[in-house]
Order: C-alpha cells, then structure tokens, then sequence
C-alpha cells in the first residue's frame, strides 16, 4: 500500500522499519495510552519478526510520513464480515496537535472503504484518550459501548476503553 496526499504518505512497514518501531514500542510515552507506561520492552528481532507475519491480508501494519519522515504507524485488521478494525499512534510528539492524524485517518479510511470495500470499521480508545476521541467524533465515528474498569495496563490499574464504530454513510470526508 502507498497511500500520498501532498505530503503525507501512508505506505506498509517494512523489516527497514524494525529500528524505529522498536524505539516506539519500546518508549513508554509513546506506549501509555496502549496500556504500556514502561514500553513493551520487545527486540529489534522480535519487530522484524511481527512485521514478517503481519504481511498479509488480514492484518497490515502501516508507516505515517510527512515530507519523507516518519511520525508514526497505523494498522487495519479484516475483522470478517467487511469489518476492519483500526489504530493509529503518532509517535513523535513534536508531529501531535497538528491535524496529521485526522488527515491520515481520513486517508485510512477512505481506501478500506472505497477500495478494500469494508462496511464497517471500528476502534476502541482508552477512556482518558479525550484528544482521540475528538478525532474520531470529528470523522463521524459513533460510541457504541464503554467497557468499564475492562482491562489493566502494565502496572496492573484498572483501565476503561471507549468501543466506536463508522459506516461509509457517517464517515465525515
């Protein structure tokens, strides 16, 4: 997948992007709203070999660029039934706050609905992510459960997450 609007491409991750996934994972800032305040503590190997399985048709892992540099990753995953399931992380911080990830989303979730024709597409957000959760709201994402005190993150507190859901007829382009 290459995916271009203006500056910002979206293209697959590749084993060349190991390194830097790794940092990511690795970098507990990066990683708190996943529910990993220490990082995830994961090789270099250990991306690679994620990367290596994750290529297929059921689950792509994504590399964000802007102007050649790259901010951060998305995926999407073929849930079955033309429901795919997505994420997004923008890793470098000095990239947040300014409408990338909304464009990118946009960028996303345009080509799995017009052309990998899904019907639906769904995410969930941990329930402190309120920035998140205004982009997904801009782009016509609807609530559709809250799952409260549902999981524990790395230091073993209870976390609540957010369940969303758009179709192509909500979906704000």
């Amino acid at each position: 997948m290459y995916l271009r609007d203006n500056e910002l491409v979206i293209r697959h991750a590749a084993l060349e992007d190991a390194e830097l996934l790794c940092l990511w994972w690795n970098d507990g800032k990066v990683m708190e709203h996943a529910g990993f305040p220490h990082g995830l503590n994961i090789t270099q190997k250990d991306v690679a070999a994620l990367l290596t399985k994750d290529d297929d048709e059921t689950h792509r892992r994504l590399i964000m660029e802007v102007a050649g540099v790259p901010i951060g990753e998305m995926n999407y995953r073929n849930k079955g039934n033309k429901i795919a399931e997505i994420g997004i992380k923008i890793c470098r911080f000095e990239q947040q706050e300014k409408g990338y990830g909304t464009r990118f989303l946009r960028m996303l979730i345009s080509f799995l609905f017009d052309q990998k024709g899904y019907d639906k597409i769904i995410l969930d957000t941990n329930v402190d992510n309120t920035r998140a959760q205004h982009v997904y709201a801009k782009l016509g994402f609807r609530k559709v459960g809250t799952r409260v005190d549902s999981w524990r993150n790395q230091l073993g507190e209870l976390q609540s997450s957010i369940d969303y859901e758009l179709t192509p007829d909500t979906f704000v382009r």
